[in-house]
Formats: structure tokens, C-alpha cells, sequence
């Protein structure tokens, strides 16, 4: 087998021991072309590969953005304009995408199979380097923006995903308010530039714009590889070459990405956002403070801040937080540290605030910031902070993100500053331990004087509300568009009118057989049949039943208490999601809660309050709710633990008004953030509640109906605020009694011992009501089919039933037929031709079905889709190749690699929902025997759910109220 030194093609710059990541670092250079190359080799059987270059934007067309989704739509080797989507529901990826930064763009894939992994590296590097762009102008107007007109006498629109996807993206204004912190503080640099495009901007983008973009950035030349896991890794760099790189010659191109000058002194910039034309321009506006951190180069002063900001304003009662929370100048205070650029910001931002708190805003900061600094901070928060983040950092949980992708991207961010080191980023154990021992000098408020308080390389951004802005703009874009159109020619009319028709054309044209057997893809027979098992094991200590997965660890104990709420009444059980917020946030009777906060981050990984339904796969409406405590420590922590959980569950003082009306407020703010960035989420869940118990419960404790009454408590909090308190505490003793009580521990065999002595303590302490009722709750869902008025430029629309309501039974061939909709369907009808940013469709084991769109521009259109579902069901076939690909993309979901956290959890979760280990065998083995005609056999099923109109949106007030011929109610968020 060759060696890396026995390769003529690269040049080794440099060979290291990884201590922190159990890896050999090895940094390249191709010979031929200068391509820069990063490879670290381990035992990870989750192998990564990414091709990036460095994407520096000239403007805010968005080109590079635009550029990401191009490049995927077909290329030399593999013709296929729907190649992405192929490999979606055709490989056995455990990641695929692509990413675009302010600076950068890369192609990751993650593989555990070696064969897929090598077609992967194979399709992006052919994709990236010789993308069908070239010969297919329908490529760029269908991803990036077209314009559209279907007669003479029809009205001239746009469209395009990029385009929608920016609409959606900037209707949130914590997006609009980053893009003004970084055009503050950088207006000389790229960082000034919207690199995902600003939508009005999109428009003026021209094919030839997005070639000639190609052409000079995506060449080898400027090209950043990686490469990560257990692999031959001169086989790999030998292909690379011989297949690809080989063919180009060294280029000199300019991507350089200079440093803004430091300011003389700070910058002041206001803007504008938009709400509905029903919300209040008062205390709504955004005061955001900004400053910035040196380079990224500079690992240590970044860590440094990352613990600053925990410190400062991201812990509870952290001092900076409280400071101005006491100011009652907002509803919300949020800090954020953006270290993934050149030079990195540190934010302070008010939330739903007004523009005459300015001055108090900036004075509580700076009177604050120089208090710390003269009588010294508080070494707890900084311990806590410092331990927290270590703690991250060696776990390396990144869920289902593979870490090996995350320590790539870190890496990239280093090569592309051109930093002396690439690993900079991943070799973090001396940085902890030379912080550790500043924590007993004046470093960090040095830190504090410098860069916060002394710092002229800083921005006050305000961000005011303006009632329907979006509508004005929407407007404007319009009668633009119509002055267009009315400017046009007979000619140029006809000429639009043939290019419309020709990119319909293109959308409706599958890809040819031909095309499709160019994409390599696996055999059945190269997928596993048998699914692994956790090592789950039922104990019962004291009646109560813990459940012990067995599994590596590391060390660390994954500890979850769970109380099942299947007794408390509905009237008290709406309280339930503030309780969640409420514990470890409010001071016990032996701690503050800001010391319990640093106690907690000290001496563990986290300890966290949850609410969970694990839901029966086996009857309907049948499931467990439970209100949860879970907690990442070291294993000779876990009294620790316990002790921290008990204090929070059982001495919360729970009376302390001004405090429950400070959490009120921050839950309702986060909630509208969510509201708008997870706008399908939100409409799915809504739905769900129409017709499901399940459903309806976490409406009731996380959902729109949660939000209403966070809403209502945070208006009339005088009013209400002892029926609050009251609720709560009667809560508690409802929930936290013995009977209700079971726990879940993932660990070792030696990490388990330590824990039966525990169980029977903390239940000794729990309450304990004789007269207490062993109740079945039954919730009543109620058909509401609201559309949801919120400030967004597009729809997220969401329709929902239940199939074992249906008299079905779940079936492993939903999983396929999942794969099929989503990838083949929808993507085709609601994406490709629609031009919504993304669609899914979900068939769960408890019965719940779900289909959604995300950042649609339409909302009928879409339903229209999800009504013919069917009739495609009906008429789908596929060969067995086909039926091949649909499979393997459907097995991909069960075979993520997970965590052991993630693995414990899941094992227990199967556990609660009565789903066994044969089920999860029965479960694969029908997917990998799916048919075509099981297949087809679906579509009585999926017909009968469709007719019962369970629907959602949560959409644009003029789109919704178009179409408001759908809804029950239009309810305004």
C-alpha cells in the first residue's frame, strides 16, 4: 500500500498528532495546480470529504448562493439535473449538502459505507468542477430567479428557490439585523456584502454573471479539500489527482479576503423591519451594540469570548443580562459571538425595545462593563463558562452532524484566512488549560476594557418596526415590475412568453433513464439486513423503573428523569411549558439562581429541563407525556446531579413575581423568533392538534396555543400573575411524586453501579398526596384550519392526518413511500416548479401523517399538490433499479450514526412508545422487500387521510387573506 510520501503528485507541507480529535493531521499541497488539501485520519467509520473554495461576493445578487444550487444540477460525468435529489433518496449518506458562507463555499458528504462514500466524492468533485451550467441556462432560472409570464395578457412575476429562499430568510429581523451589525462594522470589506442575496438585488443577477463567477472562483487553484475518517488516504488523493485535478493547470486568482481597517471611532445605523399591519410599532424596535474581536486566527482570544459571552449575558443572571433586564427597557437581552468570519463581532442585543431607550441601553453597558472591570467579575461565571465549553468541546456531540464535517468546516476556516496553522481550530487542551490558570488574574477584564469598552472598532445598529414594510415593498416590486412589462415590445412580450414556456418545459422533462444509470448506487444486497441493538436493560429500584443503556460513554453519565403528567388536568397541565422554563431559572431555597446556573456548569456537561410525548405505536391516541430532567456528567458527578435536580424540582421558589415576569417575556419573544424560522414546524404541530391527543398536548405546551397564553400572561401580568403563581406551584406537587417517576441512565456497566442508592433517595423526597386521583386525561381536538398571519414574504404550508384513526397499520413501505414524495413528487412539484425553498411529506409509527412546504410563495397551489397525491400514488411504477434507489435513500434515516447520548435516548424512547426490537427488524426488513405495487396500494389509504383537511399555514397577511376561502379563522401571531 503506498504512503502519502510515496505520491509525486502532492507535496507534504506538514504531519501532526491530533491529541484532542485522536487523529494524524496531514496538511498537502497539489503539486500541479496548488490545491490545498487537509486530512485527518482516524478510526471514525463516518467518513467525510468536502471540495470548498473561497467564494469572496462583489455585490448582493447573491451569486455565490445561487451558484451552490447550480452546480448540483447536473454535470459532465452525470447528466442528471435532478442529481441531488437522486442521491437523496438513492444513497446511503450520512450527510449530504451544500453550504454557502460569506466567504466560502463547500460540498461536504459523509459516508459510513466505503463504495457510496467514493460515488459521493466522485459526483461533487464532477459536479463542482464541470457543472452542466454551461450548456443549460434553465439551470440558473430555475434555482436562482426567472421571470415568468404564461400570456400576453398575464401579469409579469418571479420566481426562483434562491429567490424564495432569500424572501423567507429576511422576513425574520434578527436576519435583517445581522445583515445591518455586519454592514456596520465592515464597509470596506466582503462582510458588507449579503452573500445569500438580498431578493431585490437577486433580480439584477445575469446568466453570464453566474458563468463568469464559475469560471473564476471553481478551479482547483483556489480550491480547499478535505478529507476525514478510516480510509486508504493515498488511494483517495491518488484518484483525486488522476481523475480531476491532473486536467488543470496552476491559475493565480485573486480571492484574497482583506481586513477591514479599525474604525477611529464607532459607527451609529438605523433601519427599518416589518411587522403586520396589527402589531404595535411600540416595543418592537431592536437596539443591538457591536464590537469587534480581533481575527479568527487568534483561537485563544476567541475561546476567550465565547466564555465572555457566557459570562457576561448568556448565563442566567449573568451580570450584564441582569443589569439591563432590570432597566425594563426590553423584553428580551440576547449576546452573540459570530467567530466563523475573519474578524469576529460581539453583540448585545435589546429585544422588543423602543429607540428612546437608546441611551439607557448604551449606559447600562457601559456603567456595567467598568463596574466589572474595576471590582473584578465574578470567577464562578467564568468557571462555569470556561468548564461548560471544555466540556463541549471533548464530547463532541454535534448529533447528527457529523463531527468529522464540523472539525472540517473549523479547519477551512483557518486555511482560507491563511493562518500559519490549520489546526488551530481543533487543537484546543493547552488553550483550556493556559485560561484556566489566567482565571486568577485580571485577564479577562482586560479583555473587557479592550475590546468592549475601549474599542472605537464598534456600531450601535437600532432596527425599527414599520407596519407592513413587506406589503410596501411587495407593492413597489410590483408597479416596478408593471412599468416593465408595459415598456416591453410586442417582440420582447412573445420572446418572455417562449422563455417561460421553454423553463416549463425543462421543470417537466424527467431526466432520461440514460442519465439516471450514470449515478452509481448500490445493490440491495450491499445493505445491511439485521439492525444493531442497544443494550437496553429494565431494572425496577423501589417499584420505580429505571431503564440502563449500556454503551461507551467515555466517562460521561447521560442521566434522564422522567414524570409522567398522564394525571394532571388540562387546566393545569397548560402551565406546564412555563414550569419547563421556569425551573433552574429561578432561585431555590439554597441558591440564587444564577449560582445554581454556575454550579450546574462547573461541575457537568448541563442540566436540563425538558417535555417530551413518547406515543404509542400500537393504538391510537394512546401516549405518555412526561416532564423530564436530563443531565450530561462525569461519573463520579452523579450526586451531583441528583442533588441539582432535587433542589430545582423540589425548593424552586416559584413566588418571586418579578422574576416568572422576566422569563414570561423572554418566552414570548423567543417564540415569535420561532414562530417566523421554523414557520413549518409550527404549522405541522398546529394541524396535528386539529385531530390528534397527542398532538393537542404539545400545542398546549410548546405550540401556538402555549404562545396564546404567554401572550395573555405577559399583558396582563398584574392581573394575573398570583393565579400564575398558584398554577405552578400546585403543578409541582402534581407532577414530582414517587408514582410518577421513572429514569433513564446511558453508561457503562462501572457507571451504573453508582446509581440504585441515588433512585431511592430522590424519591424519598418527592411529594407524596394520598388523596391525589389516578386519572386519565382526555384532551378534545377541535377541526380549527387556521391560516396563521405572521410578518413573512412566504408561506410555510402544512396539512396533517392519522392513518391508524384510518383503521391502517403502520408499515415499513411508508418509510419508502416518505422517500418518494419528498425526493420525487414534491420536490418536483412543489420545488422545481413551484420555487418553494423545500417540502416534506412524514408518515410516523404512531399514525400521524404530515406534508409541509417551507418558504413557499404560494398556498393554494401547494394544497392543489398535496390533493393529487394520490392519483400519483396510483400511478407510480418503478423497475427494480428504481425501487433499488428509493430503498436505500429510506434505510439511509435508520442508519445515522448516533451519539451515545442520542442512542440511549432512542432506545429508551422505543421502550415508551411500545416499539420493540423485532419491530424495528420487521420495520427494515419490509422497507428492504418494498414493491412498486405495495407502493401503489397506499394511495386508498393516503386518500382517506387528505379528505379529512386538517391544514395549517402560517403565511403573509395578503396571501392568507386570498385565500382565506381555506380557513376556519384567520388568527394574527
Amino acid at each position: 500500500m503506498q504512503t502519502l510520501t510515496d505520491l509525486k503528485s502532492y507535496r507534504v507541507l506538514e504531519t501532526r498528532n491530533i491529541e484532542e480529535l485522536k487523529s494524524e493531521g496531514i496538511v498537502l499541497e497539489h503539486l500541479k495546480t496548488g490545491a490545498r488539501l487537509v486530512l485527518l485520519s482516524n478510526e471514525d467509520e463516518n467518513k467525510v470529504f468536502s471540495i470548498g473554495f473561497r467564494t469572496p461576493p462583489s455585490d448582493n445578487t447573491g451569486v455565490a448562493h445561487i451558484l451552490e444550487h447550480c452546480v448540483l444540477c447536473g454535470s459532465r460525468k452525470f447528466p442528471a439535473k435532478d442529481t441531488f435529489s437522486q442521491l437523496l433518496k438513492g444513497s446511503l449518506n450520512t450527510f449530504l449538502n451544500a453550504m454557502t458562507f460569506a466567504e466560502k463555499t463547500i460540498y461536504p458528504v459523509a459516508s459510513q459505507n466505503d463504495q457510496d462514500f467514493q460515488n459521493l466524492m466522485d459526483i461533487y468533485m464532477d459536479a463542482v468542477l464541470y457543472p452542466n451550467i454551461y450548456q443549460k441556462e434553465e439551470i440558473f432560472r430555475q434555482e436562482g430567479w426567472s421571470y415568468y409570464l404564461e400570456s400576453v395578457d398575464a401579469e409579469l412575476q418571479y420566481n426562483g428557490v434562491v429567490y424564495n429562499e432569500m424572501k423567507g430568510e429576511f422576513s425574520s429581523p434578527e436576519r435583517v439585523l445581522y445583515r445591518q451589525q455586519l454592514n456596520s462594522l465592515f464597509p470596506d470589506s466582503i462582510y458588507s456584502k449579503e452573500y445569500g442575496g438580498l431578493p431585490e438585488e437577486i433580480l439584477q443577477l445575469k446568466y453570464e454573471d453566474l458563468l463568469a463567477y464559475h469560471t473564476q472562483y471553481y478551479h482547483p487553484s483556489n480550491s480547499y479539500i478535505f478529507l476525514y475518517g478510516n480510509m486508504d488516504m493515498a488511494e483517495k488523493l491518488e484518484w483525486l489527482d488522476r481523475e480531476y485535478l491532473s486536467a488543470f493547470e496552476r491559475l493565480d486568482i485573486d480571492s484574497r479576503i482583506d481586513r477591514q481597517p479599525a474604525f477611529r471611532k464607532q459607527t451609529y445605523v438605523e433601519n427599518e423591519y416589518s411587522i403586520n399591519t396589527h402589531e404595535s410599532e411600540e416595543d418592537n424596535a431592536f437596539l443591538s451594540y457591536n464590537a469587534v474581536i480581533g481575527t479568527h486566527l487568534d483561537r485563544e482570544l476567541s475561546i476567550s469570548f465565547q466564555i465572555l459571552h457566557y459570562a457576561l449575558i448568556g448565563a442566567p443572571g449573568a451580570p450584564l443580562r441582569q443589569a439591563l433586564l432590570k432597566t425594563g427597557i426590553a423584553k428580551n437581552m440576547v449576546g452573540t459571538y459570530m467567530n466563523s468570519i475573519f474578524q469576529p463581532v460581539f453583540s448585545i442585543t435589546a429585544m422588543q425595545s423602543n429607540t428612546e431607550q437608546l441611551s439607557v441601553f448604551m449606559d447600562t453597558i457601559h456603567d456595567t462593563l467598568r463596574q466589572i472591570t474595576t471590582e473584578g467579575m465574578d470567577r464562578d461565571f467564568l468557571l462555569a463558562g470556561l468548564n461548560t465549553y471544555e466540556f463541549n468541546y471533548r464530547e463532541a456531540d454535534f448529533g447528527h452532524f457529523p463531527k468529522g464535517l464540523h472539525y472540517g468546516i473549523q479547519i477551512m476556516n483557518s486555511l482560507i484566512h491563511e493562518g500559519d496553522n490549520p489546526f488551530i481550530s481543533v487543537e484546543t487542551n493547552q488553550i483550556f488549560e493556559r485560561l484556566r490558570a489566567r482565571l486568577s488574574t485580571r485577564y479577562f477584564e482586560e479583555l473587557i476594557e479592550q475590546y468592549l469598552l475601549n474599542n472605537p472598532h464598534s456600531s450601535v445598529v437600532v432596527l425599527k418596526p414599520r407596519r407592513g414594510l413587506g406589503q410596501i415593498q411587495e407593492e413597489a416590486l410590483k408597479a416596478k415590475t408593471r412599468d416593465y412589462q408595459q415598456s416591453l415590445s410586442d417582440h420582447e412580450i412573445q420572446r418572455l412568453i417562449e422563455r417561460t414556456e421553454a423553463l416549463k418545459e425543462y421543470k417537466n422533462t424527467p431526466s432520461t433513464k440514460e442519465q439516471l444509470d450514470k449515478i452509481p448506487m448500490l445493490t440491495r444486497d450491499e445493505i445491511a439486513t439485521h439492525t444493531s441493538y442497544i443494550n437496553q436493560h429494565e431494572h425496577f429500584v423501589d417499584n420505580t423503573l429505571v431503564l440502563h443503556q449500556e454503551l461507551y460513554t467515555n466517562g460521561i453519565g447521560y442521566l434522564r428523569i422522567l414524570f409522567d403528567l398522564g394525571n394532571i388536568p388540562e387546566e393545569l397541565l397548560k402551565y406546564a411549558g412555563i414550569l419547563k422554563h421556569a425551573l433552574g431559572h429561578v432561585d431555590t431555597e439554597n441558591y440564587e439562581y444564577s449560582t445554581l446556573s454556575n454550579q450546574v456548569g462547573i461541575h457537568s456537561g448541563g442540566i436540563y429541563t425538558g417535555l417530551a410525548v413518547y406515543a404509542s405505536t400500537k393504538q391510537v391516541d394512546a401516549f405518555k407525556p412526561a416532564f423530564e430532567f436530563s443531565a450530561k456528567i462525569l461519573y463520579d458527578k452523579l450526586d451531583f446531579a441528583f442533588d441539582m435536580i432535587e433542589e430545582m424540582m423540589l425548593r424552586s421558589k416559584l413566588n418571586d413575581s418579578e422574576r416568572l415576569y422576566e422569563i414570561i417575556r423572554e418566552m414570548k419573544s423567543d417564540m415569535q423568533m420561532y414562530f417566523v424560522s421554523s414557520g413549518h414546524i409550527t404549522a405541522q404541530n398546529r394541524a396535528l392538534s386539529y385531530h390528534s391527543k397527542s398532538g393537542y398536548f404539545r400545542d398546549l405546551i410548546s405550540g401556538v396555543a402555549h404562545y396564546q397564553l404567554v401572550s395573555q400572561l405577559e399583558t396582563d401580568f398584574e392581573e394575573s400573575k398570583d393565579l400564575l403563581i398558584s398554577k405552578l406551584q400546585e403543578l409541582c406537587k402534581a407532577i414530582f411524586r414517587p408514582e410518577n417517576m421513572m429514569i433513564s441512565y446511558t453508561s457503562d456497566a462501572e457507571g451504573f453501579t453508582l446509581l440504585e442508592s441515588r433512585v431511592q433517595r430522590i424519591k424519598s423526597g418527592l411529594h407524596v398526596d394520598a388523596s391525589a386521583e389516578d386519572r386519565v386525561i382526555g384532551f378534545t381536538p377541535a377541526q380549527k384550519n387556521e391560516g396563521l398571519v405572521a410578518a413573512t414574504q412566504v408561506q410555510y404550508v402544512a396539512q396533517s392526518s392519522n392513518f391508524l384513526s384510518k383503521g391502517y397499520a403502520y408499515h415499513g413501505a411508508l418509510k419508502v413511500l416518505k422517500t418518494i414524495l419528498t425526493y420525487e413528487y414534491l420536490w418536483h412539484e412543489i420545488r422545481v416548479k413551484g420555487g418553494a425553498y423545500g417540502t416534506n411529506s412524514n408518515f410516523q409509527r404512531n399514525g400521524d401523517m404530515t406534508l409541509s412546504t417551507y418558504r413557499d410563495p404560494n398556498l393554494k397551489a401547494s394544497y392543489d399538490v398535496f390533493m393529487n397525491i394520490p392519483n400519483f400514488i396510483r400511478q407510480f411504477h418503478a423497475d427494480e433499479q428504481n425501487m433499488t434507489r428509493y430503498i436505500i435513500g429510506s434505510i439511509r434515516e435508520l442508519d445515522v450514526p448516533r451519539s451515545p447520548a442520542d442512542a440511549g435516548y432512542e432506545a429508551m424512547a422505543r421502550y415508551l412508545c411500545r416499539f420493540s426490537n423485532e419491530d424495528v427488524q420487521r420495520e427494515r426488513s419490509e422497507i428492504l422487500s418494498a414493491s412498486a405495487e405495495e407502493i401503489v396500494s397506499l394511495a386508498s389509504m393516503v386518500e382517506a387521510m387528505l379528505e379529512d383537511r386538517y391544514i395549517c399555514v402560517v403565511g403573509n397577511e395578503g396571501k392568507l387573506q386570498s385565500d382565506k376561502g381555506l380557513f376556519h379563522e384567520l388568527v394574527d401571531l
